[in-house]
């Protein structure tokens, strides 16, 4: 009994002080929002075929959030599928609380189903367009949906505010449905090459008029000639970077990744898988119907072919009378091929942050920290005979180091002391240098060790990091980098091999963009920069699925400051239990599908 009695004070007690704790966060906020994510697995028809996925409030893509600048949400999570689950606020910052980052194994472990969890998103200087997706596996490949983020009270778009917006989602569809994990863990466990592929890429959940069964569900934009409109476009697909333009249409790129950038005008982007961006188009054209367009931009060798060849496809239509018996406009002359890099070049050298007085930049000139990190395909030693390779096994790495997963996160064992999860000993340098994008190189270059081995910064170090890719194995691809808790400078891009003594001089320290993604080119490389003023454990990995999962990752421990407003917070009075093993179902929940949406 008087067991019990302490146990009822102290939940009191944690309710109290998370009531005052919410009450002093929200006086700090512009406004305070709530939203409850009920996830479940669901009948899905796409493409003739019927599969169950595992969606968020029965949509796909899920729930839209909506803020202002400043704003703070509390999103509470009901997992009611199969298997653990965590959530990622991609792009969101998190000051000091990286509790509530949500990559599985890193700074939580998974929401077991049959139990809620409630994250912290507190938002600060992300203006624009970022988005929110699941981080376990490759759940995140349907579950995902936007945060639009609008200018605090009293403030105004840096441009004429636009007529109207619409959402672009771009996604990718996996045959597999709820046993896209399991397929996965089998590849992985046999170290092979051929872990599942996307079967086809889809606007705001539809395919679009080119793919079988799919032309009477093709998402429609309606406009009005002579308006103005914003497109928020999120790159959601899991595997590739992608090819956007509209038929007969300019884009006036002016924001990316919750940043303001130099408005560009330019007939197709070229958005990188987790990428964001926000396009101004006006409807200037004869009254009709356009097809917005999305195609994959394939950076794997030429000779592979088995990647999706189809092209998504929305319409935009305006409103008024014209005939309908013609087909919509395709953008023929201005959507780039398959392998086009001299158009993804091209468009990426154009992009600049705004750098205005009301969106400053602040690239850090004095660097106390700089790193030279491979980005490569490897292999790992296996551990027995059944590797598909023999005596080894696909991997990927930093420095040749591919990333292992814990039981326990990184997050827990470093704030509580727990030995044995993580080592301190990642590389700021290669632990060989070779001629990382040349031909024929050694095989013996790629063998890699395999760890979990994170970077650990002192609070307020100004670090370079140049990512320079190989041609190891002849896998050369380009990799989105994506880091949490942070948006960086990219100082500098470019082919070949980086040099130390010409390439720096080359840098952009006046308007480089501020992202949290950016691409490093095939056999190319990107130079970033960014303060480590955000104290915690912070991921940091390649976008791509199949090369996170291979182990391209990392995270840094960012140390806390002086003060009590320079440290990380304490944890939530409840974190997800490290019982979630992302190979284990938890059993059959007895439910009704819904079907279909």
């Amino acid at each position: 009994m008087a067991k019990s009695s302490s146990n009822s004070s102290n939940i009191i007690l944690a309710t109290v002080l998370l009531f005052f704790g919410n009450v002093f966060l929200g006086a700090q906020a512009s406004n305070v929002h709530y939203y409850d994510f009920v996830l479940r697995e669901i009948n899905v028809t796409r493409n003739c075929t019927t599969n169950t996925i595992l969606v968020v409030n029965d949509s796909l893509p899920g729930p839209t959030i909506r803020a202002r600048k400043g704003d703070l949400m509390y999103v509470k999570v009901h997992n009611q599928g199969l298997y653990g689950v965590t959530l990622h606020w991609h792009g969101v910052k998190q000051p000091r609380n990286p509790w509530s980052d949500g990559p599985e194994y890193i700074t939580q472990c998974a929401i077991p189903p049959g139990t809620n969890f409630t994250y912290e998103v507190n938002l600060t200087d992300e203006e624009g367009t970022i988005w929110w997706h699941a981080h376990n596996e490759w759940t995140r490949s349907i579950v995902y949906g936007a945060i639009v983020i609008l200018p605090s009270e009293g403030s105004n778009f840096p441009f004429t505010t636009p007529d109207g917006e619409h959402l672009i989602m771009l996604g990718s569809w996996f045959n597999e449905g709820t046993s896209l994990n399991k397929a996965l863990e089998m590849e992985l466990s046999a170290g092979s090459y051929n872990v599942p592929r996307a079967t086809g890429y889809m606007i705001n959940g539809q395919y679009g008029d080119f793919v079988p069964c799919s032309n009477e569900t093709t998402s429609y934009f309606s406009v009005n000639y002579g308006k103005t409109y914003l497109f928020r476009i999120v790159n959601a697909a899991v595997g590739s970077q992608m090819f956007v333009s509209i038929a007969d249409h300019n884009m006036t790129l002016v924001g990316m990744d919750g940043a303001y950038t130099k408005p560009i005008v330019v007939s197709y982007l070229v958005i990188e898988s987790g990428q964001t961006m926000d396009v101004l188009v006006t409807a200037n054209q004869s009254p009709g119907r356009y097809y917005l367009a999305a195609q994959e931009f394939s950076t794997e060798d030429i000779d592979f072919t088995n990647f999706v060849h189809e092209v998504a496809t929305a319409i935009i239509q305006y409103k008024g009378n014209f005939s309908l018996t013609s087909p919509p406009s395709y953008p023929n002359d201005t959507l780039p091929l398959y392998h086009d890099y001299s158009a993804a070049a091209s468009f990426i050298q154009q992009l600049r942050s705004l750098a205005s007085e009301e969106h400053p930049v602040d690239v850090p000139r004095n660097v106390t920290t700089r790193m030279f990190i491979t980005v490569s395909a490897n292999h790992v030693a296996c551990p027995d005979d059944s590797c598909y390779l023999g005596d080894y096994k696909v991997a990927e790495a930093l420095n040749n180091i591919s990333w292992e997963d814990r039981s326990v996160d990184v997050l827990q064992a470093y704030y509580r002391n727990i030995s044995g999860v993580y080592t301190m000993d990642f590389l700021d340098l290669p632990p060989v240098m070779y001629n990382f994008t040349g031909d024929d190189l050694s095989t013996s270059l790629a063998e890699a060790a395999q760890g979990t081995s994170v970077k650990v910064l002192n609070y307020n170090e100004t670090v370079e990091m140049v990512f320079q890719g190989t041609n190891l194995l002849d896998q050369s691809e380009y990799h989105p980098m994506h880091m949490h808790g942070y948006s960086f400078y990219v100082i500098g891009v470019g082919l070949g091999n980086f040099d130390n003594e010409t390439d720096p001089q080359m840098y952009n320290l006046v308007d480089p963009p501020k992202v949290n993604t950016f691409g490093v080119p095939k056999r190319g490389w990107a130079a970033i920069r960014f303060r480590a003023n955000n104290p915690g454990v912070w991921y940091w990995h390649c976008h791509i699925n199949r090369h996170m999962s291979w182990g391209m990752s990392t995270a840094f421990i960012v140390k806390d400051g002086d003060t009590e407003e320079t440290s990380m917070r304490p944890p939530p009075s409840y974190m997800p239990p490290s019982i979630a093993s992302k190979d284990k179902s938890y059993g059959e929940i007895d439910q009704t599908l819904k079907s279909d949406i």
